[in-house]
């Protein structure tokens, strides 16, 4: 099977070094030397593009900008990167949502894919006006996936849940196509919203016997559901042409980090509810030493950024070799990072796909049959990806 790499936007700014922020951390926590404006934002979606990566994953929460107005001002200036826009149920109607989603594929020509956000902190939740405990807040979202594809398939639906009613809801044009939804969570009340209603299970970067686990549980999960699912890994990354420059960028970034500022921050995630962000903190416990927490595999990120906290470092024959040993466990999609973004995407892009290429596990979107066999990747011209 092909492998799918998607990338990100940091819509909360952009460094050189680590970018703070993130999951269970408050607005004004994130933020960078290179602010999120839209021309900025514009080169990393470009680059993306060129260089063969699917979709580009777009966070949500209250330290970055809005999902949804980012990627739809964003994507007029692509023709077939994806968006994968993160949002959280609980704070619009699903009959919004399944209405936003139709509009969305229709102007972008089928470009959205949704990661829902059932959401891990009750404090960011009540800024939102969102009081349900955490519980509450996935049969909430259990509901509002039932609503929205019984939308999506052309219905009419009349629902009266416990957190959630609708009567007589209905969409005058469908989705086309019905997006595909990604979702990740590490609780049982997650397993089983997961098994029920999407397409494609994310789990952060840890290491590959832990992987393995929750791959294998959420497979059960869905088995008894009568569903299959895909998998995907969230990670960042720092490829070079060999491991020790790689690991010289990591050193780098970790010496960047001020001791004050990772000591603020952890004592912040140690209140999360999150059990994938508790499963995160457990790699590293705050400590800067033995970060390498399998090889290859480095815990540094998650020193000062909530949510995905690990990061694949090594050369490019390295980094290749750890996506492909996820790909074994059943990893197909993988949503890659690194700061800074642009240069980031390129180093991996040039890097590494031409090696997982040469391994029949990766082929450029935008590459026929003959110029997958016949021209090297770095010939593939800017304008065959319809970047624009």
């Amino acid at each position: 099977m092909t492998l799918t790499f998607h990338w990100f936007l940091p819509t909360y700014g952009d460094s050189r070094d680590v970018v703070g922020g993130g999951h269970g951390l408050p607005a004004g926590s994130a933020g960078g030397a290179r602010p999120a404006t839209l021309a900025y934002l514009r080169q990393i979606v470009q680059a993306a593009e060129q260089l063969g990566f699917v979709g580009a994953l777009t966070p949500t929460g209250a330290w970055c900008e809005d999902a949804w107005l980012t990627t739809a001002m964003l994507a007029a200036t692509t023709e077939r990167l994806k968006f994968l826009v993160a949002f959280r149920p609980g704070f619009v109607s699903p009959t919004l949502a399944a209405q936003m989603t139709a509009t969305f594929q229709r102007h972008s020509q089928g470009r959205l894919l949704l990661n829902v956000v059932t959401g891990g902190e009750s404090h960011e939740q009540r800024a939102y006006g969102d009081f349900l405990d955490k519980d509450a807040r996935y049969a909430r979202t259990d509901e509002f996936l039932h609503i929205v594809r019984s939308l999506w398939r052309g219905e009419s639906v009349d629902f009266t849940g416990e957190h959630l009613r609708v009567e007589g809801a209905r969409l005058d044009r469908l989705p086309d196509p019905v997006p595909e939804v990604y979702f990740g969570g590490s609780s049982p009340a997650a397993g089983r919203v997961a098994a029920r209603h999407v397409d494609a299970y994310l789990t952060w970067g840890e290491p590959p016997s832990a992987v393995a686990e929750k791959i294998a549980w959420v497979n059960g999960l869905a088995a008894a559901e009568g569903r299959t699912l895909k998998h995907g890994i969230r990670l960042h990354v720092i490829t070079r042409d060999t491991g020790e420059q790689a690991w010289a960028q990591a050193r780098r970034l970790l010496d960047g980090i001020d001791p004050a500022t990772v000591e603020k921050v952890q004592a912040g995630l140690a209140r999360s509810e999150s059990e994938g962000q508790k499963r995160m903190l457990a790699l590293h416990g705050g400590r800067r030493d033995e970060l390498e927490i399998y090889p290859n595999l480095w815990a540094g990120v998650g020193l000062v950024r909530g949510g995905a906290g690990t990061a694949l470092v090594g050369s490019h024959t390295e980094v290749a070799d750890r996506i492909e040993e996820y790909h074994r466990l059943g990893i197909t999609e993988f949503v890659m990072s690194g700061h800074p973004h642009v240069e980031e995407a390129y180093w991996f892009g040039e890097g590494v796909l031409p090696i997982l290429r040469e391994r029949g596990l990766w082929r450029h979107p935008a590459a026929t049959d003959e110029t997958a066999a016949a021209i090297p990747f770095a010939a593939i011209p800017f304008a065959a990806t319809g970047s624009g």
